[in-house]
């Protein structure tokens, strides 16, 4: 299993929360609650629970919508905001670009928090129509879940992983593109594995075509294809470092080249060099960040500003018990800073830019 990185090392690495490098994009429950479970088409599951928990500092509600890989960390998260506040917690999780839509696209559903595994869904999608604000919260990186009745387990490792996911006999998934984060960026990640960095390629162009060839989109997220993983039914799962302490399963540690997780302006560039078209959209490499916001449309948006200032303070644990990489301060760009809520900004620091590119 991977070894979580430190939040001190991650910044060391970008040089401060304002060196982060990233490139652009165009186009559960606490004890005593109800909970409940949906599932939203056949091509995709979101997950919905709801908790009602008496405590002290207030009566309200909040809906959060998030991405999947968010889920364990964001039901940790619900258990200490519950007991903190006498609030009612209804949680969607899905991928990324469908939780977006779900407020962007008709019929524009309310929620009060919107959590994102690609920041850019918020600044290019959601804002100025549905939302004021973002906020960078977290980094991940991409990563490969296996367990051990895996075929070729024994031989599955950093310098032999493209090896194996190109061999026929072997089932490998990633998340659908089109809605999911996950999907463009596993498909990125072969890409640049053939692109060189600094040196030669990991592989050459027949390896990286072999990988593609082999895989497939069975789900829309991340729990769903570590569902599949453990059923037996993949070999092999395209998913996020965090994924080894949130599910429990083996990952492997990608060559930075192609785990997108280095933010600095040379590895940015090089993620880059890899895009992929999805649902009408160009999504481009960058390194992973995660985003989370208050839309402009929340029914609740009090209680949504509480909830993220609950996860930039004490639910920062809950990031990284579940293997996420979170920031010391969150980072909010400086032309939004006049419209995120006092009671986030708290936690927060204020940036023009990150690393080579403006917010």
């Amino acid at each position: 299993m991977s070894e979580q990185r430190s939040r001190r090392a991650f910044l060391a690495t970008a040089g401060g929360a304002a060196a982060l490098g990233l490139a652009g994009c165009t186009g559960g429950s606490a004890s005593g609650g109800a909970t409940e479970t949906a599932t939203d088409g056949a091509d995709t599951t979101d997950s919905t629970s709801a908790t009602d928990v008496t405590s002290a500092g207030g009566t309200g509600a909040v809906t959060v919508f998030h991405a999947g890989s968010l889920t364990v960390a964001f039901d940790d998260l619900e258990a200490g905001f519950t007991s903190a506040y006498d609030a009612r917690v209804t949680q969607e999780s899905a991928g990324s670009v469908r939780s977006t839509k779900k407020v962007t696209q008709p019929p524009h559903r309310a929620a009060d928090v919107l959590a994102v595994a690609d920041f850019r869904l918020l600044r290019d999608d959601l804002l100025p129509d549905y939302g004021d604000w973002y906020a960078i919260v977290a980094t991940n990186a991409m990563t490969l879940a296996y367990t051990e009745d895996s075929k070729y387990a024994d031989e599955f490792g950093p310098d032999t992983w493209w090896d194996v996911l190109a061999r026929e006999d072997v089932t490998v998934g990633h998340s659908d593109p089109a809605v999911d984060p996950n999907g463009y960026r596993s498909l990125m990640a072969m890409d640049l594995g053939a692109i060189p960095f600094e040196g030669d390629a990991l592989y050459d162009e027949a390896a990286r075509d072999a990988m593609k060839a082999n895989a497939t989109n069975p789900s829309s997220d991340e729990v769903d294809l570590i569902g599949q993983l453990r059923s037996g039914k993949l070999d092999y799962a395209w998913g996020y470092e965090s994924a080894g302490e949130s599910h429990g399963v083996q990952t492997v540690d990608l060559q930075p080249e192609v785990d997108l997780s280095k933010a600095t302006s040379a590895y940015a560039e090089h993620y880059a060099k890899a895009s992929v078209d999805a649902g009408g959209t160009t999504y481009t490499g960058s390194p992973i960040a995660y985003g989370v916001t208050v839309p402009s449309t929340a029914e609740h948006p009090e209680w949504g500003a509480r909830w993220v200032e609950y996860l930039l303070g004490d639910g920062q644990s809950a990031l990284d018990a579940n293997g996420f990489v979170a920031l010391d301060a969150a980072v909010v760009p400086e032309s939004h800073a006049d419209a995120v809520p006092d009671r986030v900004l708290a936690h927060a620091s204020v940036e023009s830019s990150l690393g080579p590119m403006a917010l």
